[in-house]
């Protein structure tokens, strides 16, 4: 499914290299240290504070291999996997706040 939008920077690992991209510049590699701007360095910071997450969630959370079929099965597992995610971050939160009720505790955010 295209939306016809045009790329303005992609961020991609070192696995990414010898790509045939028309536009080289707009691609950036982990670790390129030629012509970073201060914005290009803050957007390879977010990526890699979000890769350990991608991670967890390709691990816990079976997006490691699709397992629905056809294209909508394509379009559906990463939300279902986002769901199963904020739901055990939600399940987490209301475990503390169970635990500082029984406790007697003052409940922290």
């Amino acid at each position: 499914m295209t939306l016809g939008l045009e790329i303005e920077r992609g961020h991609v690992d070192k696995g990414y290299r010898g790509h045939t991209y028309e536009n080289k510049f707009k691609i950036w590699i982990t670790d390129q240290k030629q012509r970073l701007s201060p914005t290009i360095k803050r957007e390879m910071k977010r990526r890699s504070a979000i890769e350990p997450v991608i991670g967890h969630v390709k691990s816990e959370h079976r997006m490691g291999r699709n397992y629905l079929a056809h294209r909508q099965g394509d379009q559906l597992n990463p939300v279902l996997a986002a769901a199963g995610f904020n739901f055990h971050l939600l399940l987490r939160w209301f475990l503390r706040l169970l635990l500082c009720l029984i406790l007697g505790r003052p409940v922290v955010a």
